[in-house]
């Protein structure tokens, strides 16, 4: 199976592009951080620039192998899910779970190789500049030479390697399940998860509230418990979306009519599919508004008492933005994969749609509407999660329950995540329906 797995990456690679790029940009992202590591091992390096190279690895090596999780194992689902009718042919003709396991897992194995060995130039590239950022900041000491070793590459490889092995075998193992006709469980484990995240995150962010205004670790423990609870947000995102369309379905029929009609059939029936569209969403709004607010807090209290940042605060602010900014492009690029995929294979339904009596135009509005719908759903969820960190933050740090820095930061994380959404989603089905409906149902089935 491992001879077909290898095969089938050669003859169809268009189907692994969304997975190499996920693979190839966070082994990028761990070895560039990563590299901090071997640069700070090296022989003749201050203990302050060591400390300070030490602490960006680690905390943002951390978010790096998360995120890269999340990301192959939203496009491996949808890969997987894409090639159902394949995976029951493979099953029909004599192939047994194990050996499908194999040939996937083999194939998610090979692509995330070619990623990781694409990712060593780039990381060599990204950790240089990082470490001029920080010489610059004058956090760490000119003299320091930057060291790419053995703790970057294997890092860089073996993480993506295993969270790769990890999701595919979670894809995978649903997928033969439905291909065998096995009953349908009702996600036991994911919900254990998500609940443990949530009850994690929320201890953690009433921990806050242990710390005193100028503890070192009081930024960790909320910033940290929105973390939590955006994965649990995140892992909940299915039964969290059915309740919500269960109140949404009138007022979405009354406004857009038969689009509106649509749009719920849709979702009820997608909504285990859309929660990879709605886990990078939820994530981005609210590790990002938790980041950004709580840092925003910090810099205005250090600026009100008239000191002036120390190389501690310093570190804590550039990791922090970097955190951010490796959020943004990962919860794009995977919000992005997700919906591109997963709008470009519903070529048939649409045909099918339009064969019943849908005009092109009801199609797209109804395409817009689950895109806003799954915005809406998103950014509630994340903005939740942030602002469980963010006020017990600014109530410690400042004695006022709301942070002063107004709306200006969310709102631009809205407008990311919206057009990022949006524009996805109605443009991939706008060319998807420049197929005629027959030539769309005929081809895809």
């Amino acid at each position: 199976m491992f001879t077909l797995a290898l095969r089938s990456v050669r003859q169809r690679p268009g189907r692994f592009i969304a997975t190499l790029l996920s693979a190839f940009l966070g082994a990028a992202i761990i070895m560039t951080f990563n590299s901090l590591h071997d640069t700070a091992g090296a022989r003749g390096v201050d203990d302050v620039s060591a400390d300070t190279l030490t602490t960006a690895a680690s905390v943002v090596g951390g978010y790096g192998a998360l995120l890269v999780f999340f990301a192959i194992a939203s496009t491996l689902t949808v890969n997987v899910r894409q090639r159902g009718e394949e995976i029951s042919l493979l099953r029909s003709t004599g192939a047994t779970p194990a050996q499908i396991k194999r040939m996937v897992v083999g194939e998610a194995v090979t692509v995330a190789l070619v990623g990781a060995l694409l990712a060593v130039g780039p990381g060599m590239l990204g950790g240089r500049a990082l470490l001029s950022m920080f010489k610059d900041g004058g956090q760490v000491a000119d003299g320091v030479d930057f060291s790419f070793g053995p703790i970057a590459l294997m890092s860089g490889i073996g993480i993506t390697l295993l969270a790769s092995v990890g999701a595919a075998f979670l894809a995978v193992r649903r997928a033969t399940r439905a291909a065998a006709g096995a009953p349908r469980r009702r996600g036991r484990v994911r919900n254990s998860a998500a609940c443990a995240a949530v009850v994690a995150g929320a201890a953690s962010v009433l921990s806050t509230f242990a710390f005193d205004a100028k503890d070192p670790a009081l930024m960790a423990t909320p910033a940290y418990g929105a973390i939590l609870l955006s994965v649990g947000f995140a892992l909940l995102s299915p039964r969290l979306l059915r309740a919500l369309l269960v109140g949404l379905a009138g007022p979405l029929e009354a406004l857009t009519g038969p689009s509106g009609y649509l749009t719920v059939r849709t979702m009820r029936r997608r909504a285990d599919q859309l929660a990879g569209v709605l886990m990078p969403l939820v994530l981005f709004t609210g590790m990002a508004t938790a980041t950004l607010y709580i840092q925003a807090v910090e810099s205005d209290a250090i600026k009100a008492s008239g000191l002036t940042k120390s190389v501690e605060d310093k570190n804590l602010e550039t990791l922090n933005f970097t955190v951010v900014g490796i959020i943004v492009v990962f919860s794009c690029i995977m919000l992005i994969n997700s919906l591109y995929a997963a709008t470009s294979y519903r070529s048939r339904e649409f045909g099918q749609q339009r064969l019943a009596g849908a005009t092109p135009r009801q199609v797209l509005v109804m395409v817009g509407v689950e895109g806003l719908v799954l915005t809406l759903t998103g950014l509630f969820l994340g903005t939740v999660a942030g602002i469980a960190g963010i006020l017990p933050f600014t109530s410690v740090r400042t004695d006022a329950l709301l942070p002063g820095q107004g709306l200006g930061i969310w709102l631009a994380i809205v407008g990311v995540a919206t057009a990022a959404t949006m524009i996805t989603s109605v443009g991939t089905a706008r060319r998807t329906l420049r197929t005629p409906a027959v030539e769309a149902v005929t081809l895809a089935a």
